[in-house]
């Protein structure tokens, strides 16, 4: 039995959400549907992320809007909700890992700091208001009313 047969050891990553609808546009007065690469609601698994860039992009795997294959692509932070850590046995997302940490403890401490910013980007990022009616996932889940 060569290498590639043996199944990957299973991983704590940390799985998110992509949002329904995002805004875009001038003001974010438009709205798309998930994100160019995922369909609204696909779930991804962060394999990376870029500490020195404040973790505005990550690098997520997932199965893609047009193929439904597995892709690896950058992902900005705003378009993800609902992180969560999760124990991985799919051998195509455990081949595309990055060096993210390994123990449960250590993901589930990035699943709140990720959590966290990606509520802060969702709130920042578009400066105008919302369009009526709004579909985005503040909208939608009452979030920032806080």
């Amino acid at each position: 039995m060569s290498g590639q047969d043996e199944a990957p050891e299973p991983r704590w990553l940390v799985a998110a959400n992509v949002v329904r609808w995002r805004r875009w546009g001038d003001l974010g007065q438009e709205l798309r549907p998930g994100t160019k690469a995922y369909k609204g609601g696909a779930r991804v698994y962060v394999v990376d992320t870029y500490a020195g860039m404040g973790n505005e992009q990550l690098t997520t795997v997932g199965r893609g809007r047009h193929t439904g294959r597995w892709i690896t692509i950058d992902t900005s932070t705003r378009h993800l909700h609902t992180f969560r850590a999760k124990l991985v046995h799919a051998p195509a997302v455990l081949r595309r890992c990055g060096g993210l940490p390994v123990g449960r403890e250590a993901v589930e401490r990035l699943v709140e700091t990720l959590d966290r910013i990606a509520r802060e980007q969702r709130g920042t990022y578009h400066a105008g208001p919302h369009p009526d009616p709004c579909l985005c996932h503040a909208c939608l889940t009452g979030e920032g009313r806080d």
